[in-house]
């Protein structure tokens, strides 16, 4: 049997719309370098640097 692991022990990251911090996600395992936002909802309200 494995040992579980509690959510403190994921690593954290620091959204870039909203400021609040968030955790490390299965479905992420692979790309998780990559992720910069913590919802659909922050990507999509991201701001533009097309200006």
């Amino acid at each position: 049997m494995t040992k579980q692991r509690k959510k403190s022990d994921f690593p954290t990251k620091i959204c870039l719309v909203c400021g609040l911090p968030f955790t490390w996600r299965k479905k992420w395992s692979k790309c998780w370098d990559d992720v910069k936002y913590c919802s659909e909802k922050c990507r999509k309200n991201k701001i533009s640097k097309s200006l």
